[in-house]
């Protein structure tokens, strides 16, 4: 079976991971925001009328992934027009267009859609509950595809960290090698989530609809295993890069304030992932080793 993926936000970090796994036997469109604008209803549904056309004269099953997002988590508390644009009124649009077209879409989502109160990884069918503007406009995102008639899936998925564009991986790599000592926060615990792996686990997810058999669940995490806070993930970056992770000092979100508030543990259950039959993600410690060892150019500054 060969598969056309299209990938809005294609030239973000995880849409660029998704770029390159394409095949002979799966071909991937993944334009930028400059040539599909999420925020533009006749961009969208030009950009599924042409991957539904291309599909068909290639002898290809179509499917949609999302992975364009407004993600700048503080300035969304400001922009909140701008990020429900891009994160609801956005994925509106595209499920009504794969909708109209009969095309499957995958559409990623967030962690940070739930409260950070729990005390164990979040099921996919726990109460969701965001407290920042990015959380409630993702949150509103998945509402609008579930709600849209077309055959859809919500991927939630978390810190995410990759060779592509910035991220916080990167930003860990840079303070180590101009700061003595870095102070990162202990009191925030989520799952990383390396996007080599999570667009992997996409790929295998779009195949698995296409094939016939898709989810019964609409509702899906893909995390990195196992859960961590930001200092121990710091430490395990400095670790990668052969410095002292005694270097990384703990401290707690008081004392560094964001605009936004981030939920205080947000780790994601992948228990309906494999249940569906998809590959377990391997444990975000793993991950980590493996991008550093595979990328080790774009992990250090």
């Amino acid at each position: 079976m060969q598969l056309a993926l299209l990938v809005p936000g294609g030239h973000g970090q995880l849409g660029r991971e998704l770029a390159a796994l394409g095949t002979d036997e799966v071909s991937v469109h993944a334009p930028g925001s400059a040539d599909l604008d999420l925020t533009s209803a006749g961009s969208v549904i030009d950009a599924v009328a042409t991957l539904a056309e291309t599909a068909r004269a290639q002898g290809r099953r179509p499917v949609v992934v999302n992975a364009g997002a407004y993600t700048a988590v503080d300035r969304a508390e400001a922009e909140r027009a701008r990020a429900f644009a891009v994160n609801a009124d956005g994925p509106r649009v595209l499920a009504a267009a794969c909708s109209s077209r009969g095309i499957p879409l995958v559409h990623v989502s967030t962690d940070y859609v739930f409260p950070g109160d729990a005390d164990r990884p979040y099921e996919v069918g726990d109460a969701t509950g965001p407290k920042s503007a990015y959380g409630i406009t993702k949150l509103a995102g998945e509402q609008a595809v579930l709600g849209s008639g077309a055959r859809s899936w919500i991927v939630r998925t978390g810190w995410a960290y990759g060779a592509y564009g910035a991220n916080i991986a990167k930003t860990f790599a840079r303070l180590e090698s101009e700061r003595d000592t870095v102070s990162v926060v202990d009191d925030q615990v989520g799952s990383p989530t390396w996007t080599g792996d999570l667009a992997r686990g996409l790929v295998e997810l779009a195949a698995k609809i296409a094939s016939g058999a898709p989810p019964v669940g609409r509702v899906l995490h893909c995390t990195g295993a196992g859960a961590v806070s930001w200092y121990g993930f710091a430490r395990a970056v400095f670790e990668e890069l052969g410095a002292d992770p005694e270097r990384v000092r703990p401290c707690g979100s008081r004392d560094y304030p964001t605009q936004a508030e981030r939920p205080a543990y947000s780790a994601l259950s992948g228990a309906a992932w494999v249940a569906e039959g998809l590959t377990p993600m391997r444990l975000w410690r793993d991950a980590l080793a493996a991008a550093f060892l595979l990328h080790p150019k774009d992990f250090r500054p």
